[in-house]
């Protein structure tokens, strides 16, 4: 890895509360099992906060000594260049798959010891069809025996289709739910796109809890138990769920 090394300026959150919600979403992530590795955070919709908590978890697996490698696959519309103020030539997944790089290339190290990061690269007119080459599930095959985890980042799935396909390499995905702003329904969607794909749903982290309006501890509220398709409120691990009515939890 001949890259510069990245400093990630977006830190962990100085908040006791959210910081121990990101430790027990890692913890229940460890006990998902020793074949989960490859780990995909969605949500339905853009800006419900999902790039935060990936990169929140990858963090806190990099802090127990785990080694971690984050990869941005949102190649239509990525913003972690902006994000984290990169000023130098990034190299990116679109450019590896296309075939103008090498891995070596576009790993990047950052400043959180044992977490790498690949970004998306330049925006491709066509990231479904890159994303459907046989070098990204090489890729993640070669990261896998390198990475205790691969932590991937993907596009909203609600009308996209580049997360499905992504979800198709991956263990298990975490689907990151904005408290109150999306429906039963969407996220149904959401749920048969990963069902279709095969990857096994981890569980969901309901984000941007309004604290005074749902009386949790912390701005982010709750993680729900993985293992489960849940939903938590106010009322208890399952039944009411913002005003979208009753919600039964499903096995997975």
């Amino acid at each position: 890895m001949s890259n510069s090394m990245i400093t990630l300026k977006r830190e962990m959150k100085d908040d006791y509360n959210y910081n121990e919600a990101i430790k027990t979403l890692r913890t229940n992530i460890q006990f998902c099992g020793s074949n989960i590795k490859r780990i995909m955070l969605t949500s339905a919709l853009p800006d419900e906060g999902k790039s935060d908590i990936a990169f929140a978890l990858a963090q806190s697996l990099a802090q127990i000594g785990k080694r971690i490698i984050v990869i941005d696959a949102d190649i239509r519309k990525s913003i972690l260049v902006a994000r984290y103020q990169l000023e130098q030539e990034i190299d990116g997944l679109s450019q590896y798959l296309s075939g103008q790089r090498v891995m070596e290339d576009i790993i990047y190290p950052t400043d959180t010891k044992g977490l790498d990061i690949i970004f998306a690269g330049p925006y491709s007119p066509n990231p479904a069809e890159l994303l459907e080459e046989h070098l990204f599930g090489e890729m993640l095959d070669n990261l896998s025996e390198q990475y205790d985890y691969i932590v991937i980042d993907t596009p909203p799935m609600a009308n996209l289709i580049d997360g499905a396909i992504v979800a198709r390499y991956c263990d298990g995905a975490v689907m990151v739910i904005e408290s109150g702003a999306i429906s039963y329904h969407l996220e149904q969607k959401v749920k048969s796109q990963l069902d279709i794909s095969g990857c096994r749903i981890l569980g969901v982290v309901l984000n941007k809890v309004d604290i005074h309006a749902e009386g949790y501890y912390g701005k982010y509220g709750r993680y729900s138990k993985y293992g489960k398709y849940s939903r938590y409120s106010k009322y208890g691990k399952y039944g009411k769920y913002s005003k979208y009515g009753k919600y039964d939890a499903q096995e997975n």
